[in-house]
């Protein structure tokens, strides 16, 4: 037998998200700017039990393949071409879990507010209740566009019914399916093998499983999950924008809890991935997206982004109209308003000026390169640092200069030109 402690999971992925009106494959629309695709993928991932995951996939496949495989390694692929519904979807991945025994978690890539805590507490009640299949729900005061929770008169799962075959009294159910189930593969898989399409869309239903299961005698139950916003499925830029939203409000209430000021919520948007401590002060209009870790005591924005792979420490102040990414900054040091710093190591009591931009891109080899700005240096206002520079310890960049060689330590840099006054230059130019 498999270990109850391990899963694999199909997650379904294959549709076009025509509502989205976009050329991007709708599973890869970003949030925080991290996909759709990946909010699921890492939830199922931070479970702790997943063995491996089968995304399927089918509009714009390879697009959808090279970012599975690229940030991925116990994930695959598998086409489903042609899409004949969410049954004949998840039966893609059929012939790679022959012989399996353990149990199958199926999710929809589309919903990216899932959480791994939901997931753990899911699997549990489904192994405490030995049942052969559970299927996740939600209530909702309207429930249009979801397939309903069929009871009996017992309370017990009888079937799942989509909104276009229901009845008007179904119809009328709130308890609906959210399009996670969790199978006890050994006992469910042969569903797959009955499914039909005599349905309004000629399609083959996921759903039909449970029919299947129950007709077995075998136990089938409904989990009604705790906070029915997880369930939030993605069909167009509106929803993507609300749940946003939802994904932020989450994000900040727990680091206002963690003792973080943030001067204005409403304004204010964090990524799930990063890491702040206690009295640590954000500023209103402050964009935070990708993974980062941000100490105590430390100052960002107003109108600060910080786009990722960013590591602060204590006491560090990013000003206003400030912009940082993959750079690690070390203790009370300034980067002050209207900077860019990109691919660099600051060190501790630096003073970054007013307007010090890090050229750290080359547009022709589409190569990045790294500055090093030590302990205790300092740059001007207006400064450009055309990187690869290494500027020491103690060393200052003049106002206004582009350095492209590096600064010794205790040094000056400076590139001027010679201040000219042209005496009299008004009246001339106003004849």
């Amino acid at each position: 037998m498999e270990n109850k402690n391990t899963i694999k999971s199909i997650i379904l992925a294959a549709g076009k998200g025509t509502r989205m009106k976009s050329e991007t494959p709708k599973v890869l629309h970003k949030i925080f700017n991290k996909e759709l695709l990946g909010y699921v993928i890492d939830a199922v991932n931070n479970t702790g039990m997943a063995e491996e995951n089968f995304v399927i996939v089918g509009h714009c496949a390879d697009e959808v393949e090279a970012y599975v495989t690229k940030n991925y390694d116990n994930a695959k692929c598998r086409l489903q071409s042609p899409q004949l519904g969410t049954g004949h979807a998840a039966y893609q991945a059929y012939e790679d879990l022959k012989g399996f025994e353990g149990q199958v978690l199926i999710l929809c890539g589309d919903t990216p507010l899932i959480t791994s805590e939901t997931l753990n507490e899911f699997i549990k009640v489904h192994n405490d209740n030995n049942c052969a299949l559970t299927v996740m729900s939600a209530v909702f005061d309207d429930p249009t566009n979801y397939g309903r929770i069929i009871r009996d008169e017992n309370g017990n799962l009888k079937a799942i019914v989509e909104e276009k075959d229901a009845s008007d009294a179904q119809k009328k159910i709130k308890e609906i399916n959210t399009g996670v189930y969790l199978l006890d593969w050994a006992k469910v898989h042969e569903a797959f093998l009955n499914l039909d399409s005599n349905n309004a869309q000629n399609e083959y239903y996921l759903t039909d499983i449970v029919k299947w299961t129950i007709k077995q005698g075998l136990k089938a139950q409904s989990y009604i999950m705790s906070n029915n916003e997880e369930s939030y499925g993605i069909n167009s830029k509106k929803h993507l924008a609300q749940a946003s939203k939802i994904l932020k409000d989450r994000v900040i209430e727990k680091l206002l809890a963690d003792g973080v000021t943030i001067v204005d919520p409403d304004s204010t948007f964090i990524s799930p991935e990063t890491e702040i401590e206690a009295d640590t002060i954000i500023y209103p209009c402050t964009y935070i997206e990708g993974k980062n870790k941000i100490a105590k005591n430390c100052k960002i924005g107003p109108f600060a982004r910080i786009r990722g792979d960013v590591e602060l420490a204590e006491g560090v102040k990013i000003g206003n109209f400030v912009e940082i990414k993959k750079t690690k900054i070390d203790a009370h040091t300034n980067v002050c308003h209207l900077s860019y710093i990109g691919d660099s190591t600051l060190g501790s009591n630096v003073n970054i000026g007013a307007g010090t931009i890090t050229a750290n891109y080359n547009h022709i080899t589409k190569e990045k390169f790294p500055t090093v700005i030590e302990d205790n240096a300092s740059t001007g206002s207006n400064s450009v640092i055309v990187a690869p520079v290494h500027i020491g310890e103690n060393a200052s960049v003049g106002a206004g200069s582009v350095i492209s060689k590096d600064i010794e330590a205790n040094a000056l840099g400076l590139t001027r030109a010679p201040l000219k006054i042209l005496k009299g230059w008004f009246d001339r130019v106003k004849k």
